[in-house]
């Protein structure tokens, strides 16, 4: 009989698709300015003081050249502004304009009221337990190698019993 269990990562690549479409649903409900996954992730991982393009497409997993496409759409669309880097002159950052701003805050609440109706679906001590399951340190991935060598190990292990 075959598994039909899913794996984790699906399993957690629907639950972020579940949070991302009910967060662009409350943004094209309250907005004029129709936003992508990509640019809702953009403003997640983008710090108060401004972040360049390549720490953005960094912390996002993206490429340079996706991230400054997400950047320069959400200049023009009046949510983040170019400032010169006052620790580098050949560098610029990124940040939110005061509308940008205004636009966070919204989807901040937005992901707090996304919470509790998932906490309401699936009970709190579920969501609490779900939320200290991802905020608990995992270490780095484990290589191919590490892997390789934990699993004969735990075989060997098998093997002495």
């Amino acid at each position: 009989m075959q598994d039909t269990r899913r794996n984790l990562p699906q399993l957690l690549g629907d639950a972020r698709r579940w949070f991302e479409e009910g967060l662009l649903a409350a943004v094209e409900a309250g907005s004029a300015t129709p936003v992508s996954p990509t640019q809702t992730q953009l403003f997640a991982v983008l710090d108060g003081e401004g972040t360049t393009v390549s720490e953005l497409a960094r912390r996002m997993g993206v490429t340079r050249q996706t991230a400054h496409q997400a950047v320069h759409s959400l200049i023009a669309a009046g949510l983040l502004e170019q400032v010169p880097d006052p620790a580098s002159a050949r560098q610029r950052l990124i940040r939110r304009t005061e509308e940008g701003e205004r636009a966070h805050r919204r989807a901040v609440r937005t992901i707090e009221q996304l919470e509790d109706q998932l906490a309401e679906r699936i009970g709190r001590e579920a969501a609490d337990a779900l939320r200290a399951a991802l905020e608990a340190p995992w270490g780095p991935p484990p290589s191919a190698h590490r892997h390789d060598a934990a699993a004969a190990a735990a075989g060997q292990r098998h093997e002495q019993r």
